[in-house]
């Protein structure tokens, strides 16, 4: 008995034409945040199912995040955006973040009953 084995050539053709519109996106995105904020840093954090979530951080203390569908994607994309990427978010690279009363306001609304700036 042959084994046979249905290959639909066509839908992995457009699987990759998909991805390479995502990871095109994300770097564009990616590159608009560090032309805003003066060159960017970014870490990868894998979110299981839902794919990566990509944090960035500007020279300038900004910060913001991107989810990728993918943890591959979400490396292409940093990669063609030409971004350093730290393996952790700790040290001298979380100590770039600047926060704004809006994240103190809220931190402080979710952990002891302050407001929550609704």
């Amino acid at each position: 008995m042959a084994d046979t084995q249905q290959v639909d050539e066509g839908t992995d053709a457009k699987q990759a034409a998909r991805a390479a519109r995502r990871v095109a996106r994300l770097a564009k995105q990616i590159g608009a945040f560090s032309k805003a904020h003066g060159g960017a840093e970014g870490q990868l954090a894998y979110l299981g199912q839902r794919g990566a979530r990509i944090v960035l951080v500007g020279e300038d203390g900004g910060w913001g995040d991107l989810v990728a569908p993918s943890y591959d994607i979400a490396e292409k994309a940093v990669a063609k955006a030409g971004i350093t990427v730290h393996e952790a978010f700790d040290g001298e690279f979380a100590a770039k973040v600047r926060t704004g009363p809006y994240e103190w306001t809220r931190m402080a609304g979710i952990q002891v009953g302050g407001p929550s700036n609704t």
